[in-house]
């Protein structure tokens, strides 16, 4: 299949579903009015689905409480993301969205008793004392621009660079300008307890700059779930990256806020640079913002946005997203299928260079390399990771190894987590871990055997952390066949 061999299937036997995919790269799809429903939310799994965010940026607690119950009816073992508002600036739930042309003159507002009928309310109260005439406000991911003429107590008078309209709840950027917006909101506590409350697998976290974001976010979690998705989208983030990845679960590259938040020729390296970098930390990124944007309104993408997912997969990311696409446009499952055969395509033709070698190295990374390596030069064709976290999943996955990974827990939140990460299914287990014997391997692996994860025929690649009071963390690795192996320990006959 070429990359422009992308046009949905209009006839002709449904796809098989792509939970076991050929590409390792996930999907991640919005839920939203558009496929908030239980058939909707079959098909999407159908044709690629392989995480559910849900942007809490819109729509009340309540609907976003009935769509988690509803995906976990339908889609139990597909991981939930949480995006959370944060310190993102948003115009708020307008009456009258106004239009305008170049050159007229707009009234931007702190004061949210306005409906935007004279007034443009947003929810940061202080945005009013952060201005300065001169400065440049962005809205709507930089499509429409304005200049701040004056400032008259809480109200901003902006004169409208570019024609269009603002509508409910778009973001508000201001590049280069320090704003005084708080780590942590009332609001942000609210919705992460919700988050916790509602089991969710993973929380995004907007415009994060440092590690002690994370961490105080982390602190309202107070346990190993939700799982923290920072997203890095402005200078701030970049320019500490690196401890913001090494504090987080997972990066999300926010694309839209990242592009005018800095300087958009720039954003391609920016991408890859931060890929990279959380690669290198085994963290799994997701790459959001626009990538199939005119599949909102129509049946067929650019050509852009089809080179664009596959630049995506070929930096290395562990997913990419779909917003709008998926949550309010008309074709939802095209939008999801067309992504997924172009992920398929991409990977197939997929040329990856070697990663350096450092010689401040650990046993698990050394161990990741030479599972990445026994890949390539035995007849692998499956790996199974017996992990309770998933450290040897994250460190495998990040070495993109071609064949698919089983990350076996007895947690089945930490199992869902799992589904983020590239090439990798979460599969629970009731077998109980461990710390004076290996025996638990073994257990695992006969039930796998018997559930027909695992098949006579494969020649699996098992790794884990054998007695782990020492503090040690995926210090094992054992090839076999699964024939033999069930042959010498005498597992019980399939049913």
């Amino acid at each position: 299949m070429s990359l422009t061999d992308v046009r949905p299937a209009s006839s002709g036997p449904a796809r098989a579903t792509l939970w076991h995919p050929t590409g390792r790269t996930k999907i991640v799809a919005t839920i939203g009015p558009a496929t908030n429903s239980a058939s909707a939310i079959r098909a999407l799994r159908e044709a690629g689905l392989g995480v559910a965010r849900l942007n809490l940026s819109h729509g009340d607690l309540d609907w976003h409480a009935d769509a988690i119950r509803l995906l976990r009816e339908v889609v139990p073992d597909v991981p939930i993301l949480l995006d959370i508002p944060g310190r993102k600036i948003r115009t708020i739930q307008l009456k009258h969205e106004p239009t305008f042309l170049k050159g007229d003159e707009l009234i931007l507002t702190t004061d949210t008793t306005h409906d935007g009928t004279r007034k443009v309310p947003v929810n940061y109260s202080h945005l009013h004392a952060d201005l300065s005439v001169g400065n440049v406000i962005l809205a709507d991911d930089g499509t429409l621009r304005f200049t701040v003429l004056s400032i008259d107590g809480v109200d901003i008078r902006c004169r409208a660079e570019t024609s269009g309209q603002l509508k409910s709840t778009k973001g508000i950027n201001v590049p280069y300008v320090k704003l005084g917006t708080r780590l942590l909101t009332d609001r942000d506590r609210k919705i992460v307890a919700f988050a916790c409350e509602q089991g969710a697998d993973y929380i995004g976290i907007s415009f994060v700059e440092s590690a002690k974001h994370v961490e105080a976010i982390r602190g309202l979690i107070q346990g190993p779930a939700p799982r923290i998705v920072s997203k890095i989208e402005n200078q701030g983030g970049l320019d500490n990256m690196h401890e913001v990845i090494a504090a987080s679960d997972a990066i999300m590259i926010d694309r839209g806020d990242l592009s005018v938040e800095t300087n958009l020729e720039n954003l391609a390296v920016m991408q890859k640079q931060i890929i990279e970098a959380a690669r290198a930390n085994a963290k799994p990124v997701i790459v959001a913002t626009e990538m199939l944007h005119t599949m909102i309104d129509n049946s067929f993408p650019t050509k852009a946005e089809v080179t664009d997912i596959a630049n995506a997969v070929f930096d290395g990311c562990a997913a990419t997203m779909l917003s709008g696409e998926t949550a309010v446009g008309l074709n939802p499952n095209d939008a999801v299928e067309i992504m997924s055969r172009v992920i398929e395509s991409a990977e197939k033709h997929e040329h990856r260079a070697e990663s350096e070698r450092s010689d401040d190295v650990s046993i698990p990374e050394v161990i990741a390399e030479a599972i990445a390596t026994m890949c390539r030069q035995l007849p692998i064709t499956k790996i199974v990771t017996v992990t309770l976290g998933g450290f040897s999943a994250r460190m495998i996955s990040a070495r993109r190894p071609s064949q698919p990974i089983l990350a076996v827990t007895n947690d089945a939140s930490a199992a869902r987590a799992f589904n983020l990460f590239q090439g990798t299914r979460g599969v629970v287990v009731d077998v109980p871990f461990s710390r004076e014997s290996t025996d638990h391997i073994a257990q695992c692996l006969e039930e796998l055997w018997h559930r027909g994860e695992i098949e006579n025929e494969d020649m699996i690649l098992v790794t884990s952390v054998g007695y782990p009071n020492s503090g040690n963390r995926m210090n094992m690795i054992e090839t076999h066949e699964v024939s033999d192996l069930a042959k010498a320990l005498a597992w019980r006959p399939r049913d």
